[in-house]
């Protein structure tokens, strides 16, 4: 049976009292990670004893924990913690830096603080998630501090391309990615990794682009003409988008965010920015939390060595944008 998706708070009094206990934390994460009922991960096995927190399964006796193969790998931390810092996380509107975690929270370090937030992050990418469909409009955007050449291209600042959903004259969901540069190659990856073929894709007449229709998506095109300022009323999704990533980048984090890690704030940005219509703040923790059991691990080592592995495309899955 799957997890219901609206068993999650409602209000903070709700979150306080459903989530005082460690073993609450890991009665509501095993919902989550065993909807579909318990699997050893060895041997497949779908019936397990209760032993403490971990659970035993009956065919090889392999022992598991809710948590192992999670974010909230080998943590010491309380799940009483984490469930806070999820809570707090999802709740605030346009989220918070790791000096504000650590302040919230308490917690003894900034580097604890900013090494959650990037677990979460990561969470925040639902794998086997859809692919935009119907009408996209698709540019790119430099990102970054002020100066530097124009162009697509520079070394101050990173190139961003982002993608979002016609939906009538308002936006629909977004895609967004850091790429090396604005060829064919990097822009027609992007694309087949976050638009469904036989989307329309509206872009300007950057050559770029030139290889969409061959790879079976119906390509419109504006001419800009030289003019670059037009992008913004030519392409008004895309643009409105990019102004409000950058607002973000400069308001909550002040800008202090570096290149290698910048894909998972866009990450981040693109999680709140799709579920921004949702009702109830417990929506989006419930999301987070669904998907922070299922993603891998991360160790520290591997959040700060800003190795990210390219995705591949993904066909039509289960639950939120």
């Amino acid at each position: 049976m799957s997890a219901r998706v609206d068993d999650y708070p409602r209000t903070q009094a709700e979150f306080e009292k459903r989530f005082a206990t460690e073993e609450a934390c890991r009665a509501y994460l095993a919902h989550l990670r065993w909807s579909q009922g318990f699997r050893c991960p060895k041997c497949g096995a779908t019936k397990a004893w209760s032993v403490g927190a971990l659970r035993q399964c009956v065919t090889c006796g392999r022992q598991t924990s809710v948590t192992a193969g999670t974010i909230f790998q080998d943590t010491r931390t309380p799940l009483t913690t984490w469930f806070r810092a999820m809570w707090w996380v999802t709740g605030t509107k346009t989220g918070t830096s790791a000096l504000g975690l650590q302040r919230v929270l308490g917690l003894g370090s900034y580097q604890t603080a900013w090494a959650w937030l990037h677990k979460l992050r990561r969470a925040m990418v639902r794998p086997g998630r859809d692919r935009l469909a119907g009408y996209v409009e698709v540019d790119e955007s430099l990102v970054g501090g002020l100066g530097g050449p124009h162009g697509r291209s520079t070394a101050k600042k990173a190139l961003i391309v982002v993608a979002a959903e016609e939906v009538g004259h308002g936006i629909g969901r977004i895609r967004m990615r850091r790429i090396p540069d604005g060829s064919a190659d990097s822009l027609l990856g992007f694309v087949q990794e976050a638009i469904a073929p036989g989307t329309e894709i509206h872009t300007d007449g950057w050559h770029g682009y030139d290889r969409l229709t061959a790879n079976g998506y119906r390509h419109r095109v504006t001419y800009l003409r030289g003019h670059h300022e037009l992008a913004s009323e030519l392409l008004p999704r895309v643009h409105r988008v990019i102004s409000l990533l950058k607002r973000w980048l400069l308001g909550t984090h002040q800008g202090a965010v570096t290149q290698p890690h910048l894909d998972y704030y866009l990450d981040e940005f693109t999680f709140r920015f799709n579920r921004r219509t949702s009702r109830h703040r417990g929506k989006l923790f419930f999301r987070l939390a669904e998907q922070a059991v299922a993603v891998e691990a991360v160790p520290y080592r591997r959040l700060v060595q800003h190795v990210r592995p390219r995705r591949r495309p993904h066909h039509k899955g289960l639950g939120s944008p």
